[in-house]
């Protein structure tokens, strides 16, 4: 994207009748992450993403089968995606057991953490971007900024770098660093923190009755350090936090969105939500008062990992909630303009002048791979289970 170019007209104008359906509709697009069912794309899926226009996909490992593949399978999708809203390409590329392009086995990042060498972090980090982006990815859905206080957590554990707040915000930030230094967008998650939960969020909605001040010692420290380093992307999790709302769960909750991330600690970029197909939130509020709830909690996009593995029920409900939330009444509508406004900010900041792609024989290459041998070994020997 070259530095003179225009702004769309999707993040332009003002609200209420002076915003056409078209503009309401390309905004709508803009606010949704879709996934893929497969590793290639099919008819009906290009007609959908033509017609909606998202900002951006994500891949899991069903939608990997290469280097070669996915790269191609990203060109396809920028082919696809306007010229002016070049899409977001993402993947869970965190090491460990989450990670989706497997050339490199990546350590965990409990590994870096009892590692406890900053400069090793960024290193692997920066090593994660270069394999991302010769396939053509530009967004990673790591670090994980939780922090491991719940010995019984099932979905967390070692992909936390670690139970004490100090030494995963330093881990954190140094993973971001390494992942920017070498052209990759980086995302904290799960704010405000999925890591003293005992029940996994992608099968029930868990719950943290901790107080605030308790969350402010122990949660809240590695995002606070994520947005001063200048993150550009938070993702929320799917956890409900009485203290701060008894009703909602942080995607949908301004008490803990608005307020407590953007007001209190002072960030001011995009807010993806986790993945909305996760039960503790899919079938418990109906798709418009979800969409409602969590534009007013100033979620900018929203995140639908299996659109096409089963059927398009959600993203194409998802889509049209979109557009008529704008129609409901003001505050929507401009919520839907800063949130446009916010994504293309994070596009200027990170896709407008990129570094040249790495050359796709890094991936998986000896030099990567010895740096990971080395990394395991060592947080083997640091205490690793």
């Amino acid at each position: 994207m070259a530095p003179a170019t225009p702004v769309p007209s999707a993040v332009r104008g003002a609200v209420g009748h002076t915003t056409t359906l078209a503009e309401r509709k390309r905004r709508a697009g803009q606010r949704l992450i879709l996934g893929l069912a497969g590793p290639s794309l099919d008819d009906e899926q290009r007609s959908f993403f033509r017609e909606v226009q998202p900002a951006g996909f994500i891949h899991f490992a069903r939608n990997i089968e290469s280097a070669e593949q996915i790269a191609e399978l990203n060109r396809e999708l920028v082919d696809l995606s306007p010229d002016d809203r070049p899409p977001l390409l993402s993947i869970d590329q965190e090491g460990g057991r989450v990670q989706r392009l497997k050339n490199t086995p990546w350590p965990s990042m409990r590994a870096l953490g009892n590692l406890a060498d900053l400069p090793t972090t960024r290193q692997v980090a920066a090593a994660m971007a270069d394999e991302l982006r010769a396939t053509g990815f530009n967004l990673n859905f790591a670090p994980v900024c939780d922090v491991d206080s719940n010995p019984k957590n099932p979905v967390i554990g070692d992909r936390s770098f670690g139970k004490r707040p100090a030494e995963v915000a330093a881990q954190a930030v140094a993973f971001l660093e390494g992942l920017h230094s070498h052209g990759l967008i980086g995302c904290a998650k799960h704010f405000p923190g999925h890591g003293d939960t005992s029940v996994d969020s992608h099968l029930a909605l868990p719950v943290v009755d901790k107080e605030l001040g308790e969350l402010r010692e122990v949660e809240l420290p590695p995002f606070a350090a994520m947005v001063k380093a200048g993150v550009g992307m938070v993702m929320s999790s799917h956890v409900l936090f009485p203290d701060l709302d008894r009703d909602l769960p942080a995607t949908l909750s301004e008490k803990v969105l608005k307020r407590l991330l953007r007001d209190d600690l002072g960030y001011n970029g995009v807010v993806i939500s986790d993945d909305l197909e996760m039960k503790a939130v899919r079938g418990r509020w109906a798709v418009p008062e979800l969409v409602e709830l969590a534009t007013r909690a100033t979620v900018d996009l929203f995140c639908v990992g299996r659109s096409f593995e089963h059927d398009l029920t959600l993203s194409g409900a998802l889509f049209e909630a979109l557009v008529r939330s704008q129609e409901a009444e003001p505050a929507l509508d401009r919520a839907a303009l800063d949130a446009t406004r916010r994504l293309w900010a994070l596009r200027l900041r990170f896709l407008r002048n990129p570094p040249p792609a790495p050359d796709r024989a890094v991936v998986g290459g000896p030099a990567f791979r010895a740096l990971a041998a080395f990394v395991r070994a060592r947080g083997a020997e640091a205490g690793v289970a």
